[in-house]
């Protein structure tokens, strides 16, 4: 059933349609992340993800999902170590580099080592060390588990995912309880 023309709704599109879907999971503002592991051989690995979220404070859970297809998808498992680096609004470049396939993505970068030697990147806003706890299927995407192992966080504006776009979000006053 389609909306009246008056109203404010632009579509109403099937969930079946990804486009449909696309734009309007679009509207959901996200921070965006780059999680780190490392290959079977002590390769690093990271890949560029805005599906990151928190399941649980106790135990402290984190979730986030992996395409299928991404040819790192292995590399994610439970019991092995990965990091979440929740980008902070400066760092484009950075989301752009481990958002594109191809070359190493860690050339001339320069990382901490997290738990396990995974590679903790620079400049991040915040940094959640994990070790795989679980992984359910997810149609096209595989949802990640992480328990997170250690944490740091500096006062610093985040990057945010929408619409398509990056973005910071400006400073605010904290909402009254």
């Amino acid at each position: 059933m389609r909306p009246d023309p008056g109203s404010p709704w632009r579509d109403d599109g099937e969930a079946g349609d990804p486009a449909a879907l696309r734009r309007a999971l679009g509207l959901f503002a996200t921070g965006v992340t780059v999680v780190t592991t490392l290959t079977d051989d002590g390769r690093p690995v990271g890949i560029t993800a805005s599906s990151f979220n928190t399941v649980s404070l106790d135990p402290a859970l984190v979730l986030w999902s992996l395409s299928r297809r991404s040819p790192h998808a292995g590399s994610f498992r439970p019991g092995r170590p990965f990091g979440v680096n929740v980008l902070a609004g400066d760092q484009t470049a950075l989301c752009q580099r481990f958002g594109q396939p191809g070359a190493d993505k860690f050339a001339g970068l320069v990382t901490t080592p997290g738990v396990g030697g995974v590679p903790m990147l620079p400049g991040a806003a915040a940094q959640f060390e994990c070790v795989g706890f679980a992984e359910h299927p997810g149609g096209d995407h595989v949802i990640v588990v992480g328990q997170v192992l250690r944490l740091r966080w500096r006062d610093t504006a985040p990057m945010v995912f929408c619409r398509g776009r990056l973005g910071v979000l400006p400073e605010a006053e904290p909402l009254a309880a």
